[in-house]
């Protein structure tokens, strides 16, 4: 199985480096490693080599780290930005469709800033559209003004909403804000017709943003599946992480048509202010290749295996800074090894 590693930047090589050491101990894996973002750019002077790509293109399953730092912050839009790498793969790959499970790991209750007995019993999925939208539509820039332009297709709607209904277990809740945007009724009439025409004994609740928003912190164990476009879901997984304790516990999985090579990360970011401190939470990357293993290679056992690990590895107490500890990174990945034994 062919894995292409991108490290990217910050934190991402270290956290990469930890989680190769785990796929290792549950497979046979060759591995490619290749520039993204940041350090593509110093490297390249572009965040998405050509190679890199072509790369990625050949590859079974695309593991990535994290990209992104103030190094390469600007406002000039004739400047390259690590982001610009990441969008431009997940539109070269066709990964249409992010899945961001979260579910509170038991260990965990009492580390998110949430009470217990709030998140008890929360196991949502997000499914968030991913190559659509705000982030992908024409943009335009003047002295006095600028445009980022939204737009879907019947097309994108349709598939991201079979993906939700198929994953869903008691429900699905499609977010937008119809009661503002064209483009948000437009995806509720698409959702509530793909719901209707080939799901209709699941349930479908239509939900405005700025409410889920709310709703996500004040009864998170109400969601089962939530399906939304671009934008939203990328900032409502991120709130939705907070529900698990840290950001550095949530992993995801991009994922296109059969046949594609799918990419696996974790949602947090780069976290420039501790690179090479040896700190890093390495959990939510070795969660996402576990991800890898049950979507990108069908190896179902090995998955549960590495998330049953990272569990007992919490459950005995160990807790990395974002967690409110003081274990490493190494010791973080020694201890998920030991439960692999």
């Amino acid at each position: 199985m062919n894995v292409v590693l991108l490290p990217g930047d910050g934190i991402g090589p270290e956290v990469v480096a930890a989680t190769t050491r785990v796929l290792d101990r549950v497979g046979d894996f060759d591995y490619e490693t290749h520039l993204i973002g940041g350090a593509a750019i110093d490297a390249d002077g572009n965040p998405l080599p050509d190679r890199t790509l072509a790369a990625c293109e050949a590859a079974d399953a695309v593991l990535l780290g994290a990209v992104g730092g103030p190094k390469w912050d600007t406002t000039d839009p004739a400047k390259p930005r690590p982001e610009q790498g990441l969008l431009g793969l997940r539109k070269a790959l066709g990964l249409f469709a992010n899945l961001r499970p979260v579910k509170p790991l038991t260990a965990l209750l009492d580390a998110s800033p949430l009470k217990r007995d709030r998140i008890e019993g929360t196991d949502l999925l997000v499914v968030r559209e991913l190559t659509g939208g705000i982030y992908f539509g024409r943009k335009e820039r003047n002295a006095d003004g600028a445009i980022d332009e939204c737009a879907y297709t019947r097309p994108e709607v349709e598939r991201i909403a079979h993906v939700a209904f198929r994953a869903a277990r008691r429900k699905v809740t499609s977010v937008d804000k119809a009661n503002v945007m064209e483009t948000s009724r437009f995806w509720r009439e698409v959702v509530v017709g793909v719901g209707r025409d080939t799901y209709p004994d699941v349930p479908l609740e239509h939900m405005l943003a700025d409410n889920t928003a709310m709703q996500l912190i004040a009864r998170p164990a109400d969601f089962d599946v939530i399906v939304t476009e671009n934008l939203f879901g990328d900032m409502l997984s991120d709130e939705a992480a907070m529900i698990t304790g840290s950001i550095g516990m949530l992993p995801s999985a991009s994922l296109g048509e059969e046949g594609r090579p799918g990419l696996f990360e974790p949602v947090h970011g780069s976290a420039p202010d501790i690179a090479g401190r040896g700190i890093a939470n390495p959990l939510a990357t070795i969660l996402s290749a576990a991800m890898m293993l049950r979507h990108g290679f069908g190896s179902s056992a090995e998955a549960d295996a590495l998330e049953s690990a990272v569990d007992r590895t919490l459950q005995d107490g160990l807790r990395t800074p974002d967690l409110g500890g003081d274990a490493t990174t190494d010791q973080a990945t020694e201890a998920v090894l030991e439960h692999l034994k």
